[in-house]
């Protein structure tokens, strides 16, 4: 058995030194396991599990502490700190930290996790053979979810962040006592804001689909969605001198999405209650407001 950091393995031990603890053995290395990192008591000729890591003199130690990760494993480790050259310092539940490098996290700073979140993790090895962390993708995550269940739809899950990307954000939803989760896609177009790795946020499942994954929002049901919308647009033509805005039912999906972070089809639904309710009226691309219209929109 090769014994590498990481790992857990059952050692013998072969003899205390004071002041430093007891070396452990599998018959070809020694290694320290300090007082400190003892639990209970420890004699020679017993035989202990340890996990094995690299000290602060990068030399292969041992442990009685039972870490959160072990190595190729995934686990949600809590980021406890943050240095701006090397990256991330997680909580790995041996009194030390463990590092998930600068190069793992994403590129735009506003996408990056902050003190607190939660990361989904693989351990592994630097070069030095020294414990790092990789951040998880589809290929460790999908061992360990399950398909979503059809009648899904419409719930509201909490989900944890693990791809952030401009296009949508990749998520697992909480599978409760079942396990890690179902993965999860927030389009760009149904998030009302960018989020980070490791963020917990609250979503709608909109779409179970045969892959057993899910697509969500972070937005409401259209039924409620449509009314904040619509209060949206109200409250933005009341604010202009002359109660009007350049922006309907022809104007292009993206500037809609730049000026009110809605989509399109949102808009639309949006214009079309004020409408219905004879607040606005459109005339080529403007949008006006009705000059008898004073009071909010009500349900």
């Amino acid at each position: 058995m090769r014994l590498e950091a990481g790992k857990v393995v059952r050692l013998d031990v072969a003899r205390e030194v004071s002041p430093h603890g007891y070396f452990l053995t599998d018959g070809n290395v020694d290694i320290l396991l300090h007082y400190s990192e003892a639990v209970g008591e420890v004699k020679p000729g017993e035989q202990v599990d340890v996990f094995l890591f690299y000290d602060t003199q990068d030399r292969l130690a041992a442990t009685m502490r039972k870490p959160l990760i072990s190595l190729g494993e995934v686990a949600l480790l809590e980021v406890v700190d943050f240095h701006p050259r090397f990256g991330c310092f997680l909580e790995m539940g041996l009194g030390r930290h463990l590092l998930l490098p600068f190069r793992e996290l994403p590129e735009l700073k506003e996408l990056r996790p902050q003190v607190g979140d939660k990361v989904f993790v693989v351990l592994t090895h630097d070069r030095q053979g020294r414990l790092v962390a990789k951040v998880a993708g589809e290929e460790e995550l999908k061992k360990l979810i399950f398909a979503a269940p059809t009648d899904w739809r419409n719930r509201q899950v909490e989900a944890r962040v693990y791809k952030p990307l401009q296009m949508g954000t990749f998520v697992v939803c909480d599978g409760g006592v079942v396990g890690f989760g179902v993965i999860g896609l927030i389009h760009s177009t149904e998030r009302t804001r960018l989020l980070r790795l490791g963020e917990q946020v609250q979503v709608r499942i909109t779409y179970v689909r045969e892959d057993g994954n899910v697509n969500l929002s972070m937005r409401d049901r259209k039924e409620v969605g449509r009314d904040e919308d619509s209060e949206k647009l109200l409250a933005f033509m009341r604010e202009r001198p002359n109660g009007a805005m350049p922006y309907s039912d022809e104007t292009p999906a993206d500037l809609i999405s730049q000026r009110f972070g809605m989509s399109k089809s949102a808009f639309k639904r949006a214009i079309g209650k004020l409408m219905r309710e004879g607040l606005v009226y459109q005339d080529g691309s403007w949008t006006h407001l009705k000059k008898d219209n004073t009071e909010p929109v009500s349900d």
